[in-house]
């Protein structure tokens, strides 16, 4: 396979800009003119709308900005994606981030697509999705499946740990997720149970189904948030995580809720998007959703409006995180965080205290409900509280 030293970045069909290789490691973008006069920065900190080369840092996303990495598989994508490359006889380890960018080509999430895409083995079926299951178990187990063409076709762009796969529903376009190799057998009815949980709690998630299965209690799914249902076909949506807008690694625990808020406020301008923001991480607090990383926190790009918004949440389900702790700490609290620290929170960025106290109540009450048998079986007694295992 030919070293990829040139790709161009599309958005609908309309060009963005070029990325090239520099210095054999780094890839340099430059918007297109046409983009700037009349499109929008794809990245509001790192690649502001203004002419001129962009340079990356080689870290923390081996020479390209963080908008390009959210284009790329991470975990189980990228699991399969070495797969299909070392059965067609290329070393993984030689493949660069351009080259994987135009393997991505138009099937990455987001709205981004580039060319010239760099085509692998694929081969079209519907999907059985306790076929699918057995396969991916066999992938985590061995490195093998039977039909590894199958698995790439419907889950090699996609990220996270867990596997899954990009599938159409009545003709959306839909995530479904099966148990990796630390999970059990009934982790997707749990993150069904989750998500039907932080509606009832007030947050905006796209819609969520449990798919029946022979062999679990189903198979959970979540219809995609950065692809809209048009007249004639899917429209993209710009997405970008907060690891991509702040060029930082989900892997590493940085993150605090004041500097999200901050962020948030800065680029929506809305109080409404920092209320959706304060529920959601009180729901983490209270459901012990701590694999709250930088990568499990987006934003949509709004063309019609001209400005971004936060996207709805995803990937919501009992977790730890390095250490025990949450992800993105609580006001600096990330192992033990309290009413106390939700509500330095809400002060710092502005919130009335008064509500804010009313809606993390609501939450905490909503999850104590909802999700009282998960945390029974976590912690024991009744309920859990402010990270705190109650008394039996």
């Amino acid at each position: 396979m030919e070293k990829t030293e040139r790709l161009r970045v599309y958005y609908k069909r309309r060009k963005v800009g070029t990325l090239a290789l520099h210095q054999k490691a780094l890839a340099a973008f430059a918007y297109e003119k046409e983009w700037l006069a009349e499109g929008f920065s794809i990245s509001p900190f790192s690649l502001p709308l203004r002419q001129q080369v962009f340079i990356p840092k080689p870290e923390p996303f081996g020479g390209i900005f963080g908008v390009f990495a959210d284009s790329l598989p991470d975990g189980w994508g990228r699991l399969l994606v070495d797969r299909m490359l070392a059965r067609n006889r290329i070393d993984p380890g030689g493949v660069g981030n351009l080259d994987r960018l135009a393997i991505v080509g138009k099937s990455g999430m987001g709205a981004l697509t580039y060319t010239p895409e760099i085509k692998l083995e694929r081969k079209e079926s519907a999907p059985d999705l306790d076929r699918i299951a057995a396969d991916c178990a066999a992938v985590l187990r061995t490195g093998r499946a039977d039909d590894l063409d199958e698995l790439f076709r419907l889950g090699g762009s996609s990220g996270g740990a867990r596997p899954k796969i990009l599938t159409k529903v009545d003709g959306e376009d839909w995530i479904v997720k099966f148990p990796s190799a630390s999970d059990g057998k009934e982790i997707g009815l749990q993150e069904y149970e989750y998500s039907l949980c932080a509606k009832a709690c007030g947050i905006e998630m796209a819609e969520t189904r449990l798919f029946p299965s022979a062999c679990c209690a189903g198979y959970f799914g979540t219809r995609r948030f950065d692809r809209r249902q048009g007249d004639k076909e899917a429209e993209r949506v710009h997405m970008v995580s907060v690891s991509g807008l702040l060029e930082t690694s989900h892997r590493i625990p940085n993150l605090d809720y004041d500097l999200l808020m901050k962020l948030t406020l800065e680029l929506t301008r809305s109080y409404t998007e920092i209320e959706k923001l304060y529920r959601l991480m009180c729901f983490n607090v209270f459901a012990h959703n701590r694999d709250d990383h930088s990568r499990n926190f987006s934003f949509l790009y709004e063309e019609k409006q001209g400005g971004w918004r936060l996207a709805p949440a995803y990937d919501l389900t009992f977790s730890y995180s390095l250490g025990g702790e949450h992800a993105t700490s609580v006001h600096g609290n990330g192992a033990t965080p309290e009413l106390g620290d939700l509500l330095a929170v809400a002060g710092e960025i502005g919130l009335d205290l008064k509500k804010a106290k009313r809606i993390a109540k609501d939450v905490r009450e909503c999850v104590h409900e909802r999700l009282r048998k998960y945390l029974k079986a976590q912690f024991g007694g009744t309920g859990y509280e402010f990270g705190k295992k109650p008394e039996a």
